[in-house]
């Protein structure tokens, strides 16, 4: 790259440091024009990799670079430049740094009048502002990191837990760009078998039979499939899990909703339909994101307001992934509960039989509730459902709950290691551009097709996996890619 661009590349607001990072070929004469080191002269050669402590200065003169040192032996002759801030300053001198160019990093108070007069400052000296992830974009064009990486950082970024976490940073370190390449070879091997095989038939080489393709093209779909069978754990790591608590009024979801949040979320009273809206929060479960949604309690009733936290409510369990239908157990099963419950058949639910400080009394028939008799017939009505009993004001069975929660999502889509987990949109699309690909190549192979045929679709494959990595990739796509990154990364 030709220019230098700055940026500032921590968040807005208040802190005890911000950074302001400069790259490119002038990165280093920018510190030397608006740095001057604490009881010295200013810098004339700036060491790698080596934390500098002083002052950002504006009209920093030739007198003072020559000979007076930036505080000025003889103010008289040579007025003090005008303090900015006080800052560290660090050099990486390409290619080992983050973009692969020469970078410098400005690290100051984090005010915002500071670092928007040091990037002014920067930029007056020759640098111009980057665009949103163009550093990431230079680190990526320089070879730093293929464009799989590059999503990483982002992805690492914007990670709210810890295994969202876990898995952006695998992939950083480019275990799924390893994974991708391998498939790539594969692949490789196959294109050059059939190539060799077309082109040079009368040879004295071996013969590429069909069966052999056939063995080697199931193998790589093979492998893709392992990707995708992942999407559905990587959807839910990037989005959260939609977990919406259902029941009729005042059988304890909103209890349910504070205790596992740990927090007194929602308004809890004994007085049926409190509730009257939807509360979103989210939560962390052993590092799966899971947005809990505490609804208005399902029933008819002649109230505005509450018809319409009804109707939310619903909505709510309609966009749910899972549904946490909640049951009083001091309260015998009724109309309402049957009518939720066979509302509920084919949807992944978790059964929360709350209240079960109450369940003693109930047995000893000092009240009525649900029998284990209904406990069966709800059973038979949701074969596929998990029951849970507990009490969310005591704080039994929560444990089990969250258990189940993170168990549905693994069991249904297989617990992988990070290294394995698509969470991008965009390599899942292209991963399954490569599946139908490969799966239409094994057609052809199949019907004993030409291999020039086989070969179109071999290709495509080919290309479609090196777009995830950015090895068959275009500009505009580049383009957009980083065009979703933040300032100053």
């Amino acid at each position: 790259m030709e220019d230098t661009i700055a940026a500032i590349s921590t968040p807005q607001g208040e802190g005890g440091i911000g950074v302001i990072r400069i790259s490119g070929p002038g990165a280093s004469d920018i510190i030397k024009e608006i740095f001057c080191p604490a009881g010295g002269k200013a810098i004339r050669e700036l060491l790698p990799r080596h934390m500098y402590f002083g002052r950002i200065t504006d009209n920093l003169t030739e007198a003072h670079k020559a000979d007076n040192g930036c505080g000025g032996t003889d103010p008289a002759k040579h007025p003090l430049p005008a303090l900015i801030d006080e800052a560290m300053v660090c050099y990486f001198p390409e290619p080992k740094s983050y973009t692969g160019e020469d970078v410098a990093e400005i690290q100051c108070h984090s005010s915002s009048v500071s670092l928007r007069k040091i990037l002014s400052l920067v930029i007056s000296k020759g640098a111009r502002l980057a665009e949103p992830g163009e550093f990431t974009k230079r680190a990526f064009l320089n070879g730093r990191l293929d464009l799989s990486q590059a999503e990483a950082v982002m992805d690492l970024i914007k990670a709210r837990t810890d295994k969202t976490y876990e898995v952006a940073l695998d992939q950083l370190e480019g275990s799924f760009s390893r994974g991708i390449r391998a498939i790539r070879a594969d692949l490789t091997d196959i294109l050059v078998d059939m190539a060799v095989n077309i082109d040079y038939p009368d040879e004295d080489i071996e013969e590429l039979t069909y069966e052999k393709l056939e063995t080697g093209l199931r193998a790589a779909a093979g492998k893709i499939d392992r990707y995708l069978a992942t999407c559905g754990t990587g959807k839910i790591l990037r989005e959260g899990l939609k977990v919406s608590i259902i029941g009729k009024p005042n059988v304890g979801k909103s209890s349910l909703l504070n205790a596992l949040l740990r927090e007194e979320r929602a308004i809890v009273t004994e007085i049926a339909g409190t509730t009257r809206d939807t509360i979103e929060e989210t939560l962390s479960i052993d590092g799966l994101p899971v947005i809990l949604t505490d609804t208005a309690g399902i029933r008819d009733t002649d109230n505005v307001i509450e018809k319409i936290g009804v109707e939310r409510s619903k909505d709510a369990f309609n966009h749910a992934d899972l549904v946490i239908f909640t049951l009083d157990l001091s309260r015998p099963l009724d109309e309402e509960d049957l009518d939720i419950a066979e509302k509920l058949r084919g949807r992944k639910v978790i059964v929360f039989l709350n209240k079960e400080d109450m369940a003693e009394a109930v047995r000893r028939g000092e009240m009525q509730g649900i029998t284990q008799e209904n406990i069966a017939g709800l059973k038979e009505l949701l074969p596929d459902a998990v029951f849970v009993e507990g009490s969310a004001r005591e704080d039994r069975g929560l444990a089990e709950l969250r258990d189940c929660i993170k168990n549905i999502v693994y069991t249904d889509r297989g617990e992988s290691q990070s290294a394995d987990i698509v969470t991008n949109v965009r390599h899942e699309k292209l991963l399954r551009d490569a599946k139908d690909s490969v799966t239409d190549a094994v057609a052809l192979t199949e019907s004993r097709q030409p291999l020039e045929l086989i070969e179109i679709d071999v290709n495509t494959a080919y290309v479609s996996l090196g777009t995830i990595i950015g090895e068959e990739t275009e500009g505009d796509i580049i383009d957009e890619v980083f065009r979703r990154f933040c300032l100053g990364k």
